[in-house]
């Protein structure tokens, strides 16, 4: 298995799994200089800690985090910066009969195809609990972003078929806080949770779309052909586990319309150049043209349920029925949100490095 580690100048690798010892990333290419703390990452790493609310799982881990190397009087040195969580809440017993029987929407089957020896406790690495090195890689990130004054902010948009109303974009960060399923629109939000806790009492779960947007971004972020800023901003969040697909502005939708209709037309606001829409979501030709970038990511069920399934038992060769027991997220999406803004936090400190917008060494 190689492929854990993602950036070219900032890169972040991320070890550990849901059962294992501990979980955690290093840093590596950050440049040096950075004002950076344990309660930086403690605050992004409270955000997605599971058994914060009655729509999330109850597993109760503190998830305490601890720097190991990279800092030095309460700045970054430019060296890898590693941190660790470790696992204090693991129960592995519940996992145990699934041994050798894969669970249906999991990658117990796909891992064991391909690597032969699994970990099956919790989904081992392909648990959604290894997202912590993603927060943890973000959460450096972010405080690079700052220094521009680029600010990335994540919600809920969608739950099942319940679709929230628009809120102003300048709005979306503060009133997505305010409730737990992290939907902008707090009326919205209300039905969500109801369905949320109906599906969980059904055993059932719910998916979604998180929509992510991209404040104060400069243009010139991004490198055609095989770099393109919204290619790079798509790999990201399809590495999140449970994504299924991502759009960038308007999207699909931008198929049933028309060019006269969707072109975003170009403007002067001072010496600034502008668009009078942004159905491309602020990204054109993979280079980012200076308005928010939108993108969204769909989110499927949690497919860890409590209804009795078919699968097969790999040892004995044989159909069966199993009932996953457990703890788990009725939905994910409100716990991914805050992935969701590490993962892009990731990409644009990047590319950010990349293009020269800020030294690579040092501040």
């Amino acid at each position: 298995m190689s492929k854990n580690t993602t950036g070219n100048m900032f890169r972040v690798t991320t070890f550990g799994s849901s059962h294992g010892k501990a979980l955690g990333a290093v840093v590596d290419g950050c440049p040096a200089g950075l004002e950076l703390s344990r309660e930086d990452l403690q605050a992004e790493l409270d955000l997605r800690r599971p058994g914060t609310s009655k729509i999330s799982s109850s597993r109760e881990e503190t998830d305490e985090v601890e720097i190991l190397s990279g800092i030095f009087q309460g700045k970054t040195d430019g060296t890898p910066i590693a941190a660790v969580v470790y696992n204090k809440d693991a129960d592995s017993s519940a996992y145990e009969p699934f041994k050798n029987k894969p669970r249906p929407g999991h990658g117990d089957y796909t891992w064991t195809a391909k690597y032969g020896h699994y970990d099956y406790r919790g989904g081992g690495r392909g648990s959604g609990r290894v997202t912590i090195g993603h927060v943890i890689g973000g959460a450096v990130a972010k405080k690079i972003l700052e220094l521009l004054q680029i600010r990335v902010v994540s919600h809920v948009t969608q739950i099942g078929e319940i679709k929230a109303n628009h809120v102003a974009y300048s709005l979306v960060e503060e009133y997505s806080q305010e409730n737990i399923v992290r939907c902008a629109d707090q009326k919205t939000a209300l039905k969500m949770e109801e369905a949320i806790l109906k599906a969980k009492a059904k055993g059932d779960s719910l998916g979604g779309i998180v929509e992510t947007i991209i404040f104060n971004p400069p243009a010139g972020l991004g490198e055609p052909v095989f770099g393109k800023l919204d290619a790079d901003l798509a790999q990201a969040l399809m590495g999140i586990g449970s994504v299924k697909g991502v759009e960038v502005g308007f999207g699909f939708e931008l198929a049933k319309s028309t060019a006269s209709v969707t072109n975003d037309e170009y403007y002067f606001e001072k010496d600034q150049v502008r668009t009078t829409t942004n159905t491309s979501g602020g990204i054109v030709g993979g280079i980012s043209n200076g308005m928010p970038i939108v993108v969204r990511m769909a989110v499927k069920p949690t497919p860890s349920i409590s209804t009795v399934q078919k699968t097969v038992d790999l040892k004995k060769k044989e159909e069966i029925e199993i009932k996953i027991k457990g703890r788990h997220d009725p939905c994910i999406c409100p716990r991914v949100t805050t992935v969701a803004q590490a993962a892009v936090n990731m990409v644009l400190a990047d590319h950010l490095l990349k293009g020269g917008f800020i030294h690579p060494c040092r501040l």
